[in-house]
C-alpha cells in the first residue's frame, strides 16, 4: 500500500523561508516521479515542480524560479521543497504526488498524471 505525507507547513512571513518534506512508502524511488503541487482557495492546482528518479528537476512557473528547489532522497523515499524569499502569493495547500516512470529526462506538469497524492500541508505567508 501506498502512502504520501507531507509535512513541513506552516505560517512565516514574507520573505522568510520554509522546507517542506514528503515521505513515500510503498513505493520504489528508481521508478517513480515525484512532484509538487499547490492549491490556494478559489484557485485550480497548479504545478510547482517536479524532479525524475535520478535528479532531473524542472520549476515549472516562472514566478518560483530562482526561489524554490525540489530535491529527493532515494534511500529515505522523502521530497522536498525548500521554499525562499517566500510571498503572500505563495500561500496555498501544498501537496506532494508522484507517478511510476523510469523516464529519466522529463516530468510532467500536469496533475492528471500523478496517480500518489498525500492530504496536503498547508504554507501560509503573511505580509
Amino acid at each position: 500500500q501506498v502512502q504520501v505525507v507531507e509535512s513541513g507547513g506552516g505560517l512565516v512571513q514574507a520573505g522568510g523561508s520554509l522546507r517542506l518534506s514528503c515521505t513515500a512508502s510503498g513505493l520504489t524511488p528508481d521508478h517513480y516521479v515525484m512532484g509538487w503541487f499547490r492549491q490556494a482557495p478559489g484557485n485550480e492546482r497548479e504545478g510547482v515542480s517536479c524532479i525524475t528518479w535520478n535528479g532531473h528537476s524542472i520549476v515549472f512557473l516562472d514566478s518560483l524560479k530562482g526561489r524554490f528547489t525540489i530535491s529527493r532522497d532515494n534511500a529515505k523515499n522523502t521530497l522536498f521543497l525548500h521554499m525562499n524569499n517566500l510571498k503572500p502569493e505563495d500561500t496555498a495547500m501544498y501537496y506532494c504526488a508522484a507517478y511510476a516512470s523510469r523516464n529519466n529526462g522529463d516530468c510532467s506538469d500536469s496533475h492528471i498524471w500523478y496517480d500518489y497524492w498525500g492530504q496536503g500541508t498547508q504554507v501560509t505567508v503573511s505580509s
